[in-house]
């Protein structure tokens, strides 16, 4: 999928989002499997590269990619005035190819939840487990069968604000546990008071925690850790569930 104009208001619309608690994690796993001494990461779905200059900014040598050029051109700016060199590459997560070995590879902020089929999911999981070196570490996270059938299902949600307001409907997928979003974005202009209007749709897809080990035990992986959002187990209600990968 492509973001198109969302690109370039997608900062604005996630400034609420705690980052560090992101770059924590990362940091938390490595030290625990010894991987701070190997700092090369490739962070798939990078988006506007939030994460992956954080991380650079660490002292991580990160490589990023992503299906959006749009979103790619905003992360490539953004590099540039951070002051950070973070290599930006515009690739399917499902053919991933070109690089050499990483220490650290990374999927996260639901961007696995666009891959809309089963077969997908598994040829991203045999390509992250190619593209890592032995010992390596995959980290990853997607939405909860419970946000996907319930916590979705409780909109419409409303944002007002001076800059960005929007409108977003979800609805239920065709295929189970997934689910459409509709989204109306009203944009001030910035020379005068009239706002643009432009429509987005996005599906999102999840599965089981069971289905996923599978898959990763099937790739060759070994599942270290599961919790839920970010704490030190996955509760009925939890909404995001993080994977910890070891190849």
């Amino acid at each position: 999928m492509s973001y198109g104009e969302f690109a370039y208001i997608y900062d604005e619309l996630m400034r609420d989002v705690d980052y560090e608690q992101w770059i924590s994690f990362v940091k938390r796993k490595a030290t625990q499997f010894n991987k701070m001494k190997s700092l090369r990461v490739l962070d798939i779905g990078c988006g506007t590269g939030e994460i992956a200059i954080r991380l650079a900014q660490e002292g991580f040598e990160v490589v990023g990619i992503d299906l959006s050029e749009d979103m790619l051109a905003v992360a490539n700016h953004k590099a540039m005035e951070a002051g950070v060199k973070v290599e930006f590459y515009q690739q399917n997560m499902t053919e991933i190819s070109g690089f050499e070995p990483f220490d650290l590879i990374l999927i996260f902020c639901d961007s696995l939840n666009y891959l809309g089929t089963e077969e997908e999911v598994q040829k991203t999981f045999e390509n992250a487990f190619k593209l890592l070196k032995e010992d390596g570490l995959f980290l990853f996270d997607v939405h909860s069968v419970y946000k996907m059938d319930s916590i979705f299902m409780d909109g419409p949600f409303v944002s007002v604000d001076d800059g960005v307001s929007y409108i977003w409907n979800c609805f239920s997928g065709e295929l189970p546990h997934s689910v459409e979003h509709e989204l109306s974005f009203f944009v001030k202009n910035e020379h005068n008071e009239d706002y643009t209007r432009f429509e987005e749709f996005h599906e999102q897809r999840t599965f089981p925690i069971e289905t996923y080990q599978n898959w990763l035990e099937k790739a060759g992986f070994n599942v270290q850790d599961i919790t839920g959002d970010f704490i030190n187990s996955v509760q009925e209600t939890s909404e995001r569930i993080l994977f910890t990968i070891k190849k």
